[in-house]
């Protein structure tokens, strides 16, 4: 009974920032985190959104807040994180999970559509990282989880622009993670396969690869952040096509496009 209550409080009182909030796996971790205990602020573009999921937690007795944030716009992303330090005076977790599903084969490739991707899903991640890093550090405490994707591992066509981007910020996890490590601060990076998600309902995938639930993934990232998880991979699915890719780049490569794991339109 005791190490249920312990795991149960964990979330209590900590202040957690979620950029990319109104929607999807923010939504949903936003909602985890909030039942938790979590004080949350609430991240993105999308104001009206955030507005509504913010007023659900307040009616469940939730300490939520709002501050409308384009985290490709380092002020606004500097400016959010100040917001929650003179509201709480603390940032206990930053979950940067802001991004945007950019498509281009490499032939075809607009270098707009790639700075475009290099901006919300690359740079988004490091101004939130650069500008929480001082209140974390000062107080010897945090936890920063980036939501990247198994694109950040394996890249499939037509995908190289958020392939690119995400690459990158999975680099710049690893890195952190060990700059960090000793001085109070842990740093997470989830990488989940397909999720039900806006951002791929045009598209469709075969029964090796499903859709998962935003919900099975906000439960991964609040499981990782508990463990001090390095790396999360999900579904188990995703987990083996990375492995393969390993030892096997070749097979990886058959594999992904014998089951198409692209998608396809519906």
């Amino acid at each position: 009974m005791l190490m249920k209550l312990m795991s149960t409080n964990f979330f209590q009182n900590k202040v957690a920032i979620i950029t990319g909030a109104s929607s999807g796996i923010g939504r949903a971790t936003a909602m985890a985190l909030a039942s938790q205990g979590a004080c949350i602020a609430l991240a993105s573009r999308t104001v009206e959104a955030l507005s509504v999921l913010a007023e659900e937690l307040k009616r469940q007795g939730r300490q939520v807040i709002v501050i409308p944030t384009d985290v490709t716009q380092q002020e606004q992303v500097e400016a959010l994180i100040q917001k929650v330090l003179a509201q709480w005076g603390r940032v206990d977790i930053l979950i940067s999970n802001a991004g945007e599903y950019i498509r281009a084969p490499i032939t075809e490739l607009d270098i707009a559509d790639l700075q475009r991707s290099l901006d919300v899903n690359f740079f988004g991640g490091v101004y939130c990282t650069r500008a929480v890093l001082p209140p974390m550090l000062a107080q010897q405490s945090g936890h920063i989880v980036f939501v990247t994707s198994m694109d950040g591992k394996i890249g499939l066509p037509p995908d190289a622009p958020y392939v690119s981007a995400k690459f990158a910020l999975t680099g710049f996890c690893e890195v952190l993670r060990q700059e960090v490590r000793e001085r109070g601060i842990s740093v997470t990076n989830v990488l989940p396969g397909r999720v039900d998600t806006g951002m791929i309902e045009d598209l469709r995938f075969t029964w090796i690869s499903p859709k998962i639930s935003p919900e099975s993934v906000a439960a991964a990232i609040l499981n990782g952040i508990r463990k001090g998880k390095p790396i999360v991979i999900i579904p188990a699915a995703a987990r083996l096509l990375y492995y393969m890719n390993v030892f096997s780049p070749t097979l990886s490569d058959r594999v992904a496009q014998l089951f198409r794991l692209e998608g396809w339109q519906k």
